[in-house]
């Protein structure tokens, strides 16, 4: 929603109102709508995740970069990756991570949509790759993609296990 907004989206509106209407494992759909209509307001209205177009492979490509790089702090944690909290599917060797994963694609969302998708080639993957050299802020503190991606990990780690959500601590961005 907030991508929305910056890029001077009307649809962040929508999706505002949309907040309040989440329910427990989207039984109304609600979170599956918001994501077409956030999909369709950047890429346009005839856009689909299930095409195969350079967008999509651009948004697939960068959406792995983020789950290894999830990946690794997971399991540097000592968890186990294929054990999920919401993501729940036996075939997916990466559930928990799945979970995990949300709060970050925003990065890759906004750099496919700056950038376009026109060609897909290695100058393309090389950037998405570096996007973990970025800077976001978390814990008031300006630091890389992929160390801000530890701190998150810890975060979520340290809140479970003392029952206590005041310990996660969730990126900012600077789009």
């Amino acid at each position: 929603m907030n991508l929305l907004k910056l890029y001077e989206k009307d649809e962040y509106k929508m999706l505002e109102k949309y907040i309040d209407q989440v329910e427990f494992k989207d039984e109304s759909n609600r979170e599956g709508h918001a994501a077409k209509v956030y999909f369709n307001s950047l890429f346009g209205k005839d856009f689909s995740r299930s095409d195969d177009t350079n967008v999509n492979a651009a948004l697939d490509y960068g959406y792995s970069i983020l789950l290894a790089s999830i990946n690794r702090q997971v399991v540097s944690n000592g968890y186990i990756t294929q054990i999920g909290i919401f993501h729940d599917n036996m075939f997916n060797q990466f559930n928990l991570s799945s979970d995990l994963i949300e709060p970050w694609r925003v990065i890759i969302d906004s750099y496919v949509y700056r950038n376009g998708s026109e060609i897909f080639d290695k100058e393309e993957k090389i950037d998405l790759i570096n996007l973990l050299n970025d800077f976001v802020t978390i814990d008031g503190k300006l630091t890389r993609v992929n160390q801000a991606i530890d701190i998150y990990i810890r975060s979520v780690f340290d809140a479970l296990n003392n029952r206590d959500l005041s310990l996660l601590r969730f990126p900012s961005y600077e789009l």
